[in-house]
């Protein structure tokens, strides 16, 4: 069933202190919700910013840390995204997005991650295997992580899972050319999945150091056919866009490529 989603998109700068995180959630969920939102999405590494250590506040997602959350996402009446960390293996982590709120409770965890520019995500971060397709809002919601957005087949797969948007929380490395490709990233992966693309980055910080992936913002967010319905620049802010997904029939009827597409 083809609808209409409004969607809010937090760019903002998580810190090292997960409580701190909360609130900054809760004041821009309220944000978002003046706003008319169904749904706001914050970027990867929410509950703490990447640069230090993640295995001492990995918290399951019946912990505090993402009960929090909900709690935020009930008192507010709006479908939260927001990037955590949760116990893997190998006293390691999983780098998860708590999807939370309205009838909705789920969390994915990254598949691809980041070893590369010098930094090595796996060291310290267990892959996940399974996508996640949800109904928000009757939309069908897909999920995605950062470094997933180089992956098209990812994003295929959602397409064949019935997403009609497509979200993406990043934290992405700083570096020549990275915002470029960022905003280039969602679009093809739009085209790719013939669906809407919704890319929440971090903003930018005033200073980086290290190798460390914190952000450089053009949250973005895409059409199936690649257009540009809206974008950040580089500063903290909010992006709200309405999406109607009654597009995304026409573009998959008109140009199949889901449907097109050999496999070798």
């Amino acid at each position: 069933m083809s609808t209409s989603l409004r969607i809010s998109l937090a760019q903002v700068t998580s810190g090292t202190e997960p409580s701190d995180n909360l609130r900054i959630i809760d004041t821009h969920a309220r944000a978002a919700k003046e706003a008319g939102s169904s749904v706001v999405v914050f970027p990867e590494a929410m509950m703490r910013c990447f640069g230090g250590p993640i295995r001492g506040v990995a918290e399951p997602l019946d912990g505090p840390w993402a009960d929090g959350v909900r709690a935020i996402a009930s008192s507010v009446g709006i479908t939260i995204v927001a990037g955590m960390f949760t116990p893997a293996d190998n006293d390691r982590v999983a780098n998860t997005l708590l999807v939370t709120g309205d009838g909705v409770d789920a969390g994915y965890d990254k598949i691809h991650l980041f070893d590369a520019f010098g930094f090595a995500e796996s060291d310290t971060v267990a892959p996940g295997s399974e996508p996640l397709v949800l109904d928000i809002d009757g939309v069908r919601v897909g999920f995605a992580t950062c470094y997933d957005i180089r992956f098209p087949a990812l994003f295929q797969k959602l397409g064949d899972l019935g997403a009609e948007v497509v979200v993406v929380a990043a934290s992405w490395g700083s570096g020549p050319g990275k915002a470029e490709q960022w905003t280039l990233l969602a679009r093809a992966r739009a085209l790719d999945s013939t669906a809407f693309i919704a890319a929440c980055d971090q903003a930018q910080p005033e200073q980086s150091k290290g190798t460390a992936p914190l952000g450089v913002g053009h949250s973005i967010v895409s059409s199936p056919t690649g257009e540009v319905l809206g974008q950040l620049d580089t500063t903290p802010g909010m992006l709200t866009v309405d999406i109607d997904t009654a597009s995304v029939d026409s573009v998959r009827k008109n140009l199949p490529v889901l449907k097109n597409r050999r496999q070798f």
